[in-house]
């Protein structure tokens, strides 16, 4: 079979050591694209089974492919940029949030990229899209979002706040995407990923804390409601108290 690949370039700035769960991606991706290679490149059994296809996913239920079209890569320069901003944005954010929060939220924006990328091109686009930008615009998102006056030097000449600098990056991917260009890039995999990041982050009161579940609203109004009890009581136990203490004075 013939596919026309899409994937994605992205834009830049820091790093820091590299901490143990940017590590195993950059591992895995450089191990999957070493199999690419070596089963045939682009036109390989590897890049053609694991790939995300829309219409294999909705129908012959190639489900897993929303998964492990992000460890595919189209070349050498993509998976190099990709590792790199990953690296650069990636590391601080797993320092911040922790390991498992932050491999959880790097595969929620990959593979809700992976969702918009086949709603999206399901009926305009029959060819396949690989590579990690979907989860590393999230990555950036979720930056922007935590370290929001930090200085990012876009393109490694324009130093601009991580804030603006997230908006120029989903401002470009999404004229981009009304340009209608054929560029092989998939923007939808950028503004997927993007969007999924922030719906994720954005939950209640809950910015920027990924480890927060989705019943923790309801936990902590139960918190809440049981310390007013919990007060309520000791209010009435100190009111008891008074009363006893006046009824026992003695009077000179």
């Amino acid at each position: 079979m013939n596919y026309r690949y899409r994937y994605a370039t992205s834009s830049i700035s820091f790093g820091g050591p590299l901490t143990p769960t940017v590590k195993w991606i950059i591992i895995a991706c450089v191990v999957v694209f070493v199999m690419q290679v070596l089963s045939g490149g682009l036109s390989g059994p590897i890049t053609a089974l694991f790939s995300l296809t829309p219409a294999m996913v909705l129908g012959s239920l190639y489900v897993w492919q929303l998964f492990t079209y992000i460890f595919l890569h189209g070349g050498v320069f993509h998976l190099a940029i990709n590792m790199l901003i990953l690296f650069m944005f990636g590391c601080e954010l797993e320092r911040y949030w922790g390991r498992r929060q932050f491999w959880r939220y790097f595969l929620v924006t990959g593979v809700g990229a992976g969702v918009c990328i086949t709603l999206v091109n399901f009926f305009s686009y029959q060819g396949s899209t690989l590579g990690a930008s979907g989860a590393i615009y999230g990555v950036l998102l979720a930056y922007g979002m935590s370290f929001p006056d930090r200085i990012i030097y876009v393109m490694l000449f324009f130093p601009l706040p991580a804030k603006y600098a997230v908006m120029v990056f989903g401002g470009i991917a999404f004229l981009s995407s009304l340009s209608g260009s054929a560029s092989g890039i998939s923007h939808a995999a950028h503004l997927g990923g993007m969007l999924v990041g922030y719906l994720y982050l954005k939950r209640g009161p809950y910015r920027g804390r990924p480890g927060a579940s989705w019943y923790q609203p309801l936990k902590d109004a139960y918190l809440e409601y049981r310390f007013r009890r919990a007060r309520q009581k000791f209010e009435v136990y100190l009111s008891r108290k008074e009363r006893e203490r006046r009824d026992n004075d003695t009077i000179h």
